[in-house]
């Protein structure tokens, strides 16, 4: 479990950096100059990750239940993280209608995925986990709204034409959804088995 928390600390307190503001971020570039600064990113990053792989798996060894979820969050945590997924979709293809509204649709992609999985999951193991990243994308989500300014008519002339156009911003939309529902698909009944070794719709 120390393991887990560690990664949990390494990998969220690195990601967290733009939290603080900018000066923060830019200020270790300076330091480090661009490149050293995404390499030392990248590594500390890849540490945490692992850590949080390694911690969690030991963990689900000799599970700690703290409660357990009653008939039907497994199929909340299913929808929620459809949802997710067509969100982290969102966040790649440009001119679709969720990145325009939202702006920031990655970070809430991460609050409805681990809200979904805690949902679902009463062990110690997970609380840790999916806590970590949803309070960690409720304050990214925050900071990153504050950054953010309005967007102004100036800001949408500054698109390519064939991005700023209704037909586009359409195909864009249903573009998001296909790659979001489909991803979701893939992952919910092949590779959430394959990589965390758990089925959600196995019978």
């Amino acid at each position: 479990m120390l393991e887990l928390i560690a990664g949990l600390l390494i990998f969220l307190g690195v990601h967290s950096i733009r939290v603080r503001g900018d000066s923060v971020r830019d200020t270790w570039v300076t330091r480090l100059g661009p490149l050293g600064f995404k390499l030392a990113y990248s590594g500390i990053s890849l540490i945490g990750l692992l850590l949080i792989v390694w911690g969690y798996a030991a963990a689900r060894l000799e599970p700690i239940l703290v409660w357990q979820p009653p008939m039907g969050m497994a199929h909340a945590s299913s929808l929620l993280t459809l949802v997710a997924f067509v969100f982290l979709a969102a966040a790649y293809i440009p001119g679709n209608f969720i990145l325009r509204k939202t702006k920031h649709p990655m970070t809430i992609a991460v609050k409805l995925w681990a809200f979904g999985h805690l949902l679902a999951n009463g062990g110690l193991h997970d609380i840790f986990l999916f806590s970590g990243f949803l309070i960690w994308a409720v304050l990214v989500f925050r900071s990153a709204r504050r950054r953010t300014a309005p967007a102004s008519p100036s800001m949408v002339k500054q698109l390519p034409a064939w991005i700023a156009s209704q037909p586009a911003n359409r195909l864009a939309t249903l573009v998001t959804l296909g790659v979001g529902i489909g991803a979701w698909a893939w992952f919910a009944f092949v590779g959430h088995a394959l990589l965390i070794g758990v089925a959600p719709f196995a019978r």
